[in-house]
This record gives C-alpha cells, structure tokens and sequence, in this order.
C-alpha cells in the first residue's frame, strides 16, 4: 500500500530514512565511531522497513537505495515479501483464508 505525500513530508522521510540507513549501515561495516547500540539498531531497521512499506523507495530515494546496503537490503526484502503474498493468493487460496482467519 502506498499513500500520498506533499514534499515535505517526502524531504521529512528522506532525511529520517537516509540517517536510519547510516546508522544500520555503520554498525553493519563494524565502524569504530560508532557505538553500536542494539536496541537503536533495531529501530533504526524497523524505521526503514515501515517507511519503504508506505512509499515506494525506489522512486521517492533512488540514491538512498543506490548508496546504502541497509536500504537496499529492506527495499529489495519488502519486493519478495509481496511477491509471496500474491503468489500465495493465487496458488493456495485455502492456506490464504485459513491464515486470514487465524489472525483475526
């Protein structure tokens, strides 16, 4: 799902994105300025993942996508993670209900 958004609010996600992405991406390569601290890793992950899940990163941060492995890490995760999800609507309809109904 994707929403609309002006450009500051784009400007706003980019800049929160592209420091999350710095963060994960330093303590990733084992910088030695940065002090890894997990739980910050880990909200700095989950911070990219719920942004690219609302925008499509690639289009709104192709550099970002180009220049952070972290990033691209995420986009290209949330891109098979959909794929599955179609696939599995398609091909196993049953599994698909049984598991909708499941999570209600």
């Amino acid at each position: 799902m994707t929403y609309k958004f002006g450009r500051s609010a784009l400007t706003s996600l980019a800049a929160t994105a592209s420091t999350a992405a710095g963060y994960v991406d330093a303590c990733d390569t084992g910088a030695w300025h940065t002090r890894l601290d997990p739980a910050h890793y880990q909200i700095c992950g989950t911070l990219l993942f719920h942004i690219f899940s609302m925008i499509d990163a690639k289009d709104a941060f192709p550099a970002l996508i180009e220049q952070s492995a972290a990033a691209r890490d995420i986009y290209e995760s949330l891109k098979i993670s959909h794929r599955l999800e179609i696939g599995r609507r398609i091909y196993y309809p049953q599994l698909s209900a049984l598991l909708q109904k499941l999570s209600a």
